[in-house]
C-alpha cells in the first residue's frame, strides 16, 4: 500500500470526500478522531457507510486500543462488515497482537467470516514499551499481521515530551530511533513498513520530499492526513521512468549470468540486481514487460 488516508467515522462530509481521492487504503477511524461520547454513533455511521461502499480503496478500520474499554465493541461492530483489516493502535508488545488475534478469531467465527480473513496493521511506536520491545515482535510470524506503521505524536505524549520535531521538521533523536526500529522490524518480518504522516498538509513540496525520503529509506507507503496528500504520496512511492529504465539496464547487464558486471563506469554485484528486480516489482512490472 503506497497511501493510507485516515478519515473520521463520524464525519459524512469527510467520508464522502475521501472516497474518490485515490488512496490505496481508506482507514475509517474509530479512535483518536472520534470523541468518546460519539463512538457509538461512529460505529453506526461506519456500518451504514461500509454497506453502501463502492469505492476502489481498500477499507480498513482503526479501532480503539486494548486499554480503552472500547475495543471489543469495535470488533463486534466491524468484523461483520468484513473490511480488509483493522489498524491496531498503542500496542505495548507482541502479546497485544496475540490477544487481538484471539478476539478476531471469535468475532469471525460468530459472524461466519472466514477464519483469518481480518488482517492487522499495528501502530508499533506509540508506547515506550512497544519501542523497547520491538525485537520481540520478530521472534514469531503472525499471519494476520501484514504491516506496521509508526508515529511520533503519541510517543511524545507517552513520554511527557514536547514537539517530536525540530523547527526545520526533522525528527528528534528519540523518534528517529523509533522510526528505524519500526522499519527494521517490518523488513525482518517481511511485512509492509508504513511511514507516518507529514503534518503540514498545505505544503505539497514538503510532503513530496518527505515521502521520497521515506521511500529511499525502505518504507513502502505513507499515511496521509488530508486527501490532497494522496496523489503526492502515490507518485513519490511509484518508481519514475528513469528509475525503471535504469533497473532494466541493470537486469540486462546480468543476463549473461555473471556475478559482477560493469555498467556506466560502475561495478555492480548481485545486491544491485536484486534491487533492480525489486524496483520493477514495486512498479507492478516484470522483467518481461
Amino acid at each position: 500500500m503506497k497511501s493510507l488516508l485516515f478519515v473520521p467515522a463520524d464525519s459524512e462530509r469527510k467520508l464522502a470526500k475521501a472516497e474518490s481521492c485515490g488512496a490505496d487504503a481508506m482507514v475509517i477511524d474509530l479512535e483518536d478522531a472520534v470523541l468518546p461520547a460519539r463512538k457509538p454513533l461512529a460505529r453506526e455511521m461506519l456500518g451504514a457507510y461500509a454497506a453502501a461502499y463502492t469505492g476502489k480503496s481498500e477499507l480498513w478500520v482503526r479501532v480503539n486500543d486494548l486499554a480503552s474499554g472500547e475495543l471489543l465493541k469495535d470488533l463486534a461492530a466491524v468484523v461483520p462488515m468484513q473490511p480488509v483489516g483493522i489498524v491496531l493502535p498503542k500496542i505495548s508488545g507482541p502479546e497485544d497482537l496475540d490477544i487481538v488475534g484471539y478476539y478476531l478469531d471469535m468475532a469471525e467465527a460468530a459472524n461466519n467470516v472466514p477464519a483469518g480473513q481480518t488482517k492487522i496493521l499495528a501502530v508499533c511506536t506509540e508506547t515506550a514499551s512497544a519501542v523497547l520491545r520491538m525485537g520481540e515482535l520478530v521472534q514469531r510470524h503472525r499471519p494476520r499481521l501484514t504491516g506496521m506503521l509508526w508515529g511520533g505524536e503519541d510517543l511524545s505524549t507517552a513520554l511527557g515530551a514536547g514537539d517530536p520535531r525540530y523547527p526545520d521538521g526533522r525528527w528528534r533523536s528519540m523518534y528517529e530511533y523509533a522510526r528505524n526500529q519500526c522499519l527494521l522490524a517490518c523488513h525482518s518480518l517481511g511485512i509492509e513498513a508504513i511511514d507516518t504522516v507529514y503534518v503540514d498538509f498545505r505544503n505539497p513540496d514538503g510532503c513530496r520530499d518527505n515521502s521520497l525520503a521515506a521511500r529511499y529509506d525502505g518504507f513502502v507507503g505513507k499515511v496521509a492526513i488530508h486527501p490532497d496528500q494522496v496523489p503526492i504520496i502515490n507518485a513519490a512511492f511509484t518508481p519514475s521512468d528513469d528509475e525503471i529504465a535504469h533497473a532494466r539496464k541493470v537486469i540486462a547487464a546480468f543476463a549473461q549470468g555473471a556475478g559482477a558486471v560493469s555498467l556506466d563506469g560502475k561495478m555492480l554485484d548481485v545486491p544491485h540486481l536484486k534491487s533492480a528486480q525489486q524496483m520493477l516489482r514495486s512498479a507492478g512490472l516484470t522483467q518481461e514487460d
